[in-house]
């Protein structure tokens, strides 16, 4: 395991800032990641045999879901893997394509860029972070904690070694006089390279990692043959919507089940996440917790001062057993003999 070193203040922590909570019903999108016989060429291209046969993704939305339009250009992903890599294919539409930085660990996101968000475990701790602009160029980062249960740092030291990124413009990149149809991001990351956070060394038959890809897109207009973008926030599109304009929300992301079936050689169907279901239970006690210091001062017991007499996920077992601790909180609920903890900082972990 390599040593962490440099760790990055990218915004500033907002004295009281009060958390956001998602403001759409928990329905995190799912796909099944088949293994490939042969490795992949990544070329940019995502056309070898193996992609052929692999399903698309629903097509991306907008980060607040149903709560905004959908996204006037598309976006769709494919996902492989081998004993080697984790294997990415995303597909973006763009009648202008453009791109500025070219010095890796820039902050990518202020070109149009796609984005990777990998939580291997998912307790939300812990987890990685791609941007890809058209320019081939990357930003990798680790994050120890969201953004939100930290003072804004991540380390931005941390290179994912042995990464391939490719990428194809189907058209003319910074040329404002044609119109093009897009862009496509090949990637193919090592699962050595995902040691400090991943279980295992490459996924087993039937494991399910928190997964979600963003795409950031600009507004520009067209001086003098140059793109300039406009005053205007960036749209952000993503496979599984957050409900909030924030991707460092890990507990919305997408499921992404593998399996060691050979891509198309018979369908898998997703398994049901109960785990998932009861840590999105537990989810609700970390939100009103918060909700409840940023009123009051202090953390509670009292399901009932937090409104949560109820389950607030059918057929998960409640109430938990919620205790105060020197540093805050800390909640559990069991099931089959196995308890499923979370904490005032929001990980969550299993005993």
């Amino acid at each position: 395991m390599r040593v962490l070193v440099k760790l990055v203040l990218f915004f500033p922590l907002i004295s009281g800032q009060q958390l956001s909570t998602p403001k759409i019903k928990y329905a995190p999108r799912s796909y099944v990641c088949y293994k490939v016989s042969a490795p992949i060429v990544v070329d940019g291209k995502i056309n070898d045999m193996s992609w052929q046969k692999a399903n698309w993704s629903e097509s991306f939305v907008d980060i607040e879901g149903d709560l905004k339009p959908n996204p006037f250009l598309d976006t769709k992903v494919k996902m492989l893997w081998d004993e080697n890599y984790f294997y990415f294919g995303a597909q973006m539409e763009e009648p202008h394509v453009w791109a500025t930085l070219k010095d890796r660990d820039a902050i990518i996101y202020k070109d149009n860029d796609f984005e990777i968000f990998l939580d291997p475990d998912g307790d939300t701790h812990h987890y990685y972070e791609l941007e890809v602009n058209a320019l081939e160029t990357e930003w990798d980062l680790l994050l120890l904690k969201p953004y939100r249960d930290q003072a804004k740092v991540a380390v931005d030291s941390w290179d994912i070694p042995g990464l391939i990124t490719k990428v194809y413009v189907d058209g003319t990149i910074n040329n404002s006089s044609d119109i093009d149809r897009g862009w496509i991001v090949e990637i193919a990351i090592p699962w050595k390279a995902l040691e400090e956070c991943a279980p295992n060394f490459h996924p087993q038959e039937g494991e399910q990692w928190k997964v979600n890809f963003s795409r950031v897109h600009w507004e520009t207009n067209i001086e003098n043959g140059q793109y300039l973008k406009t005053e205007l926030p960036a749209y952000n599109w993503v496979w599984s919507p957050q409900g909030i304009i924030a991707m460092h929300y890990p507990e919305m992301w997408g499921l992404v089940e593998f399996t060691e079936t050979i891509v198309g050689k018979e369908l898998v169907k997703i398994q049901a996440n109960e785990l998932d279901q009861i840590k999105w239970a537990l989810r609700q006690l970390y939100y009103r917790e918060r909700s409840h210091f940023e009123s009051y001062g202090d953390f509670t017991t009292s399901l009932k001062k937090l409104e949560l007499i109820e389950t607030p996920v059918a057929d998960v077992p409640w109430p938990p057993q919620l205790s105060l601790t020197p540093s805050g909180w800390e909640a559990f609920i069991k099931k089959d003999g196995q308890k499923v903890f979370i904490r005032k900082d929001g990980k969550v972990w299993l005993e």
